[in-house]
């Protein structure tokens, strides 16, 4: 894209003042611009408004069942068998969302460079590593391990991960990739600069990770190793167990198409979103969309209706991601605080939120499957959430549990 096709664009959406500095900029400051304008969706600026509409709920019910923690005790050996075959035979693959940056910490590096420990070094990704390493040390296989980073942390994951050795796992089965960037926008639609040749982007929301994964080349690589199921997990929680042969074997028992590993809720306030279903098909709905009515909605044991709390672990066919890669999945617009340059080209770091970003949602993904198997899992062994830097779900409650599960920190 050259200068003038740059223009031309930009005027027919009204946001000329990306250009306002063009002039000021290097030769490759100006190609690095110019790439931008022409990779943004301009489909989405469209959706401004209409922000309550473009990612309505249908009619929303308890789930029917689930394989409850009692159920997993009594069939174990058949999940355990089935599941270690699956893995043993290269067709189970596990994909890190590694996109964040820690800054909730207090850092300004990825959230998984975060170092958790307190007599030694523990940082977020060696337990991601380490867990994943279990598996790979009892069946005696390596498992592909994809990972997620996005255009803000990508060089630093990558040279963390190679400066640490990769944790002791082989090189040559962990594939990095890029998440598609979104843009940000003011409350009136117009586009954010966080610098002079620069669009201000974050990353498209943990439902993009798929089509970004295709791009990347790495469905392709993936199906070649002989991939079927790919256990997608986030980078936030160093208790949960990775390509679980119990999980896997679960879902191939019962013949599902997807699966989540879930907890049942602490509290009826708890902020987890909830594994549920929508108009008779799996979905998820956030904490912040629970009616109060539902919130506290009792079934006939007297327990939660809408209990199953989701840890963001699941376990997806890909034969089903690819036949359902042609559906778009639904954009969210959520309001952020997002920082920009202001007339003067000083950065302006906002204490409120100042307009939107879009993003997809894996639960989206989860919709668009026939079915989906609730997993329980023992919530103090699975559910270590580092989201905060103190308090609730944050690095002193995550150090806590993994020193009940026997981690040396």
């Amino acid at each position: 894209m050259d200068y003038n096709n740059a223009k031309e664009i930009l005027a027919k959406y009204n946001q000329e003042h990306v250009l306002d500095y063009f002039d000021e900029l290097s030769s490759d400051e100006k190609q690095q611009l110019l790439g931008q304008i022409e990779e943004i969706d301009w489909d989405l600026l469209q959706l401004i408004d209409q922000p309550e509409g473009v990612h309505n709920k249908g009619v929303i019910t308890p789930l029917d069942n689930a394989v409850s923690i009692k159920d997993i005790e009594a069939h174990k050996e058949v999940y355990r068998a089935t599941g270690e075959k699956a893995i043993k035979e290269g067709k189970v693959a596990a994909l890190l969302l590694a996109g964040g940056m820690g800054t909730r910490l207090g850092s300004d590096k990825p959230k998984g460079m975060y170092n958790i420990g307190l007599t030694k070094d523990v940082f977020i990704f060696e337990m991601i590593v380490r867990n994943t390493l279990d598996v790979v040390n009892d069946l005696g296989v390596w498992i592909p391990l994809y990972v997620m980073t996005s255009e803000k942390n990508d060089k630093d994951t990558r040279e963390f991960f190679e400066k640490m050795n990769y944790f002791g796992y082989n090189k040559d089965y962990v594939k990095f990739f890029k998440q598609e960037m979104a843009p940000a926008v003011s409350f009136d639609g117009k586009l954010y600069m966080e610098g002079k040749n620069r669009i201000s982007t974050s990353p498209n929301g943990n439902g993009g990770w798929f089509i970004s994964f295709v791009k990347a080349g790495l469905l392709e690589d993936a199906k070649k190793r002989g991939v079927e199921y790919i256990n997608l997990f986030a980078v936030d929680n160093v208790c949960q167990r990775i390509a679980d042969p119990l999980f896997v074997g679960a879902m191939i028992e019962h013949g599902c198409r997807c699966a989540s590993k879930v907890v049942p809720k602490a509290t009826p306030e708890e902020r987890v979103g909830v594994l549920c279903l929508e108009d008779g098909k799996p979905s998820i709905v956030e904490y912040y969309e629970l009616t109060e009515e539902m919130r506290y909605a009792k079934d006939e044991n007297d327990e939660l209706a809408y209990r199953w709390g989701v840890i963001l672990n699941y376990l997806f066919n890909v034969e089903d991601l690819e036949k359902n890669l042609e559906n778009n999945l639904s954009t969210h617009i959520v309001k952020k605080k997002i920082a920009y340059i202001d007339e003067n080209a000083q950065l302006v770091k906002p204490e409120t939120e100042n307009g939107f970003k879009f993003e997809t949602l894996v639960l989206d993904m989860i919709h668009m499957m026939d079915n989906c198997l609730a997993y329980e899992v023992v919530r103090e062994k699975e559910f270590a959430p580092i989201k905060n830097k103190e308090g609730v779900d944050s690095v002193d409650t995550a150090r806590e549990l993994l020193k009940k599960n026997g981690v040396e920190l």
